[in-house]
């Protein structure tokens, strides 16, 4: 047997999942829905006159598929994002851009469109929003595995209507065109580096930067979010030196800086070349002629068998890796809000062995942990969970995101304000498309995005206990979002965790949201800290 997936490995597969693309609205319907019998907003940004529209469900007012980059295609393809174009007259913004070439499509909702013009945002603000008004300023990284997702997918209309907030969900290039560390085109741009998605991510902040408060929000008090791949956006962003003042806060869910480690410039070129070989650029001389002619489809084709690591490090983009760069002190140090949910790894067992059985299980701990396999079988015995289904979960949420996250937040918690959560509704929604007849999928990996984004993607409504603490939580984060601290009124104090073991965690559960420190001993990770870092 081999050893138990890692946690790149299973994030791939899982990311793929939280990634499914939701429709973009049709120009129709866009036109249809600003109607609501009052006037259509407008904003005047550096590039001309936007008009959006106001969504008739929540109040809200949203300015869709607006350019923040200009199209990274033909000779543009495989380089530093560059400015938008200006236009005359006013620009439509009630229809949401397509989504970046998918480079892992899962098939459960394939996008209705792809594209790699695909540079857009879209942007969120209450209903009484106006120029000037300060409010502040949330910026939402989507997950994937750096490979697939979109961020219309992830409507922020109740968010920004019911916390006075500002929020702008963007796209950024994917797979190869947008990680892909050959030293030929890396050396093309002056960061030297061949991280273009993340320099897209750069381009949409500083996009923020110049822009946002046409549409009522503030400049100086902008918190970047992301969940899974994209909470690893975050930790880049946090680590990079140019990314400095772009930002004042930051949120990392489900995806911990010490989990999800970038690969190094060799490992990346190392990447870079066998993707080239795969899409039959062959000659090592020439390789950006090739690469810029080939089709997308044979892009995507090539990647089946050499997939993205995401941003690498040692380039003058990223010079050190996330968790190192944190750990040393030097990073863009900012207050961080940081958890994940309480069974992350059930979805990743679901999609990857649903059909475990007691022996598969044993033999695949014994052979993947060697010696420590007999005590690691003893602390997560198929006895205790009711099925060996169970006993992986918990044993591969322990022994990845939940003790990497509680070892993230105490990186943090040493030097800035840090706020950390565990998301725990034992009946959570499933991905739609991905329940498994007879498994317990709740509370894994993507379970709270529908909790704090208009998130379609769940097989089930939430009941009106689980809006309640969808509202909760949204009230947090907007809050977080406004002041640097997680207090809103009439709700449970969410204190900021310390830098020891005994970590204070705020648990969200839709019976009762309440503070404790057994975090540590609930996913056992004194056990895992004396085992050898796993390859991720």
């Amino acid at each position: 047997m081999s050893r138990p997936r890692t946690a790149r490995s299973l994030l791939a597969a899982a990311c793929a999942l939280a990634a499914l693309l939701a429709p973009a609205l049709p120009a129709a319907a866009a036109t249809a829905a600003s109607s609501g019998g009052s006037a259509r907003p407008q904003a005047t940004i550096a590039q001309g006159v936007l008009r959006g529209r106001n969504d008739d469900g929540s109040g809200a007012q949203e300015f869709l598929g607006v350019p923040y980059a200009a199209p990274p295609v033909g000779d543009a393809r495989l380089r530093a994002p560059q400015q938008p174009r200006r236009w005359t007259g006013v620009r439509e913004a009630v229809r949401q851009a397509p989504a970046c070439l998918q480079f892992s499509p899962f098939g459960l909702r394939d996008p209705q469109a792809v594209s790699e013009d695909c540079l857009y945002l879209d942007v969120y603000r209450p209903r009484a929003a106006r120029a000037g008004a300060r409010l502040p300023v949330i910026v939402w990284m989507h997950g994937g595995a750096y490979s697939q997702g979109t961020g219309t997918q992830f409507g922020d209309r109740t968010m920004a209507d019911l916390t006075g907030t500002v929020v702008v969900s963007i796209n950024y290039r994917l797979g190869q065109l947008g990680y892909f560390g050959l030293p030929k085109l890396a050396g093309e741009n002056a960061q030297r580096s061949g991280s273009f998605g993340l320099m897209d991510q750069m381009a949409a902040l500083r996009w923020t930067r110049e822009n946002i408060a046409a549409f009522g929000g503030d400049p100086g008090n902008v918190t970047v979010s992301g969940q899974s791949a994209g909470s690893g956006s975050v930790c880049a962003l946090l680590a990079a030196p140019s990314a400095a003042g772009l930002f004042h806060r930051a949120v990392l869910q489900s995806g911990p800086c010490t989990l999800l480690r970038p690969p190094d410039r060799a490992q990346a070129e190392s990447q870079a070349r066998a993707f080239a070989m795969a899409a039959g650029c062959t000659d090592p001389a020439a390789p950006a002629g090739c690469l810029r002619a080939a089709s997308g489809a044979a892009l995507v084709e090539a990647a089946r068998t050499v997939p993205t690591s995401g941003p690498a490090s040692g380039d003058g983009l990223l010079p050190v890796d996330p968790a190192t760069a944190i750990g040393s002190g030097h990073w863009n140090k900012v207050p961080v809000l940081i958890g994940s949910t309480r069974s992350e790894a059930r979805l990743f067992v679901a999609l990857t062995q649903p059909h475990l059985t007691q022996e598969q299980y044993t033999a695949q701990v014994l052979a993947g942990y060697g010696a420590a396999g007999p005590e690691v079988l003893a602390r997560y015995p198929v006895s205790a969970y009711g099925s060996p289904y169970l006993a992986l979960s918990a044993l591969t949420t322990d022994s990845t995101f939940a003790c990497q996250t509680a070892w993230t937040a105490q990186l943090f918690a040493a030097q800035v304000p840090t706020y950390f959560y565990e998301f725990d509704d034992p009946n959570s929604p499933t991905l739609v498309g991905a329940q498994v007849p007879g498994l317990d999928e709740s509370n894994a990996h993507s379970a709270e995005l529908a909790y704090l984004h208009d998130f379609t993607m769940g097989d089930r409504p939430l009941t009106a206990e689980q809006v309640a603490l969808s509202t909760r939580m949204k009230r947090y984060w907007g809050a977080f979002a406004r002041y640097g601290v997680p207090a809103a009124a009439g709700q449970t104090t969410w204190p900021a965790t310390g830098a020891g073991a005994a970590a204070t965690v705020l648990t969200l559960n839709p019976a009762a949201t309440r503070t404790g420190t057994s975090f540590g001993s609930d996913h056992q990770c004194a056990f895992w800290r004396t085992q050898p870092p796993r390859p991720v």
